[in-house]
């Protein structure tokens, strides 16, 4: 890959939309779920699998079940996405309103 091209794409990616959202995650095994929020809704998935893989997620409950249960156990759910016209002040109080609200509807425990 050459330098321009390299360089193109890397702008590409920063010019990308970001999207904020709600997501689960759901334990198959045990039917047990946990709900979080995130700023990057479309990479959430791969940061938390790689820190659960690793031993190193701060969510000790779902360590847990992670270790006990094994990654083909798990899946992850994208379960609301907010507007990217949003302001970071609204984005922010949104995504908790949504994230109470879907921990309440699926009896989740916080991410």
């Amino acid at each position: 890959m050459s330098p321009a091209d390299r360089k193109a794409l890397v702008a590409e990616y920063k010019e990308r939309p970001v999207v904020a959202g709600v997501f689960a995650v759901i334990c198959s095994a045990t039917g047990r779920a946990w709900v979080g929020q995130s700023r990057h809704i479309d990479t959430q998935q791969n940061g938390l699998w790689f820190s659960l893989k690793t031993g190193g997620a701060p969510f000790a409950s779902l360590q847990a079940e992670w270790k006990t249960h094994g990654p083909e156990a798990f899946r992850f759910e994208q379960l609301d996405r907010l507007s990217p016209d949003l302001s970071d002040m609204a984005r922010k109080d949104e995504l908790k309103k949504r994230a109470a609200l879907w921990a309440a509807r699926l009896g989740a425990d916080a991410l």
